[in-house]
């Protein structure tokens, strides 16, 4: 399977988190061309501000393989990780990391800073953007669109 093949399932994942009423970002972890874990948002559903797409995926591919670290292992995310699954990659070892669309709100693999390119930092997984990132970023900006709508039917 290709990155796109990988991604298009990390955007299965994303529809999942929509489904869900959350913001659509999904994640894949694969091994040796095996897809071990998935995950999605579910900060909101679940009360934890740390419950984002990679961070699940990350705590499904560390009990899939009984390891918190995760060499050879490459995730896939629809959108640019943020500084705090950006820590927690480098923290479970990745080889790579994959994402969609950029972030440039708060996007920690070279949208707002680059993570991974600090040289104090003692982990650094290679780096692949713009995988899909077209239908990665309509997933998440026709979500908001829809958001927006309706905070407006609420308030006529």
């Amino acid at each position: 399977m290709t990155d796109e093949d990988f991604m298009r399932l990390a955007l299965d994942a994303a529809a999942q988190a929509k489904a869900a009423g959350e913001v659509p970002v999904g994640a894949v972890i694969v091994k040796d061309g095996e897809v071990i874990a998935t995950g999605f948002n579910q900060p909101i559903g679940s009360h934890d501000p740390t419950h984002h797409a990679e961070i699940a995926a990350l705590r499904a591919a560390a009990d899939a393989l009984g390891n918190y670290r995760l060499p050879g292992c490459t995730l896939y995310v629809t959108l640019e990780p943020c500084a705090m699954c950006a820590g927690a990659m480098m923290h479970a070892r990745l080889a790579r990391v994959v994402y969609g669309a950029a972030d440039p709100k708060t996007g920690a693999c070279g949208s707002v800073v680059n993570l991974f390119a600090e040289e104090r930092l003692n982990h650094h997984a290679a780096l692949a953007g713009g995988v899909l990132a077209d239908e990665c970023g309509t997933m998440l900006s026709s979500f908001f669109a829809e958001r927006r709508r309706l905070a407006r039917t609420d308030k006529t």
